[in-house]
């Protein structure tokens, strides 16, 4: 239930304009300003009754902010608990330094595997790697581990094949794994790979995973891997919880590996616009922005468990948000505990700050 974000660029052109606002027009303007909390709170989301399915969108930009500072540290769900962390949304560094302790893993989205030859590769992007940072999160969560995502990136299909195909390939591959982990510090990866290959060669692909967390083991560090859901909702809500649940049982049917399983957990939402069938993906700082300039009417759709809401831009254009909620998020959090799951959330900076109350 992960969807990884192309970064978006919009380049706006915008001219000068002079204008001056009458005492009354100023008092307008400023009464139209939805407020927003800056101090922390002494509550957690759940005792301030922010939890709920009548949802208004002055509530959300008024309380986002305002997380409960007192139990920033205290983790509330039992299971294991990995969010991801990227370069380009740094906010992600910050809520892993501060909410640190709700967490089991996190995968700071770094590296890439690239195959550079017979039985030769390479992995890069360790110019991201923030060392630092690594210290000073671990020091205030003891316990929690550091396992970058590492990305098989630019492999061809005959690499798939030589490397599935060759023992030794497999074991070069482990050994420049381990090696960098330990290099730098790391406790281990998380994997992603499946769904590059999408049905061809799975066999071949499970026997090299195996071989690579077995290495990975015998050094003690953690292999996880990212597998997609085994089918993809529709236009609409971006994880429908009766889907959720459907893609957990076709994992694992008769709940032998349950508390290996990380459930997906989006803190991000889509933009979808009506008339051209389009949708683009919406983080938090828009999400705010859109509900300040908007005020629209926010609804509960008790099928998906989820919030949405209309908006009109563009001479009229209508569009459809949904993104997530401290309601729609709980409900998922209560399956997975149900379900005896952990969950991973994409991406930390993405989401609202007082989100984290919940974990």
């Amino acid at each position: 239930m992960q969807i990884f974000l192309h970064v978006l660029w919009l380049i706006l052109a915008c001219s000068s304009v002079c204008a001056t606002l009458s005492k009354s027009d100023a008092k307008k303007a400023a009464s139209k300003t939805l407020l927003e909390k800056t101090q922390f709170s002494d509550k957690p989301v759940q005792d301030r009754g922010l939890v709920v399915t009548d949802l208004k969108a002055e509530d959300v930009v008024l309380e986002h902010r305002s997380y409960c500072s007192a139990r920033a540290r205290e983790k509330n769900f039992a299971g294991d608990v990995l969010g991801y962390v990227t370069p380009w949304n740094s906010h992600g560094y910050d809520v892993a330094k501060v909410f640190g302790n709700k967490f089991t893993h996190i995968s700071p989205v770094w590296l890439q595997l690239k195959r550079r030859g017979r039985e030769m590769f390479e992995i890069t992007g360790l110019h991201d790697v923030d060392q630092g940072w690594m210290r000073a999160v671990r020091k205030h969560a003891k316990g929690l581990h550091i396992v970058p995502r590492l990305l098989f990136e630019d492999w061809t299909y005959d690499d798939f094949r030589n490397v599935l195909d060759s023992e030794d390939e497999i074991e070069e591959l482990s050994k420049t794994m381990v090696q960098v982990a330990k290099n730098q510090h790391f406790d281990g990866f998380v994997v992603e790979v499946w769904s590059q290959l999408l049905s061809q060669k799975h066999v071949g692909l499970i026997h090299m995973l195996t071989h690579v967390a077995e290495a990975l083991h015998q050094a003690r560090l953690l292999a996880i891997l990212v597998i997609p859901p085994a089918m993809t909702p529709g236009p609409g809500p971006n994880a429908p919880l009766s889907w959720v649940r459907v893609c957990v049982q076709i994992l694992d049917p008769k709940s032998m590996w349950r508390s290996k399983i990380l459930l997906g957990l989006n803190f991000y939402g889509m933009d979808y616009t009506a008339s051209k069938d389009a949708r683009e993906p919406v983080i938090g700082t828009r999400y705010i922005q859109t509900l300040k300039d908007h005020r629209p009417r926010m609804v509960w759709d008790s099928q998906a468990a989820e919030h949405f809401f209309e908006y009109k831009k563009n001479r009229g254009e209508r569009h459809v948000i949904f993104y997530p909620t401290l309601k729609s998020l709980q409900m998922r959090l209560e399956l997975a505990r149900e379900l005896g799951v952990g969950v991973s959330i994409w991406e930390l900076g993405q989401g609202l700050d007082y989100f984290y109350d919940l974990l």
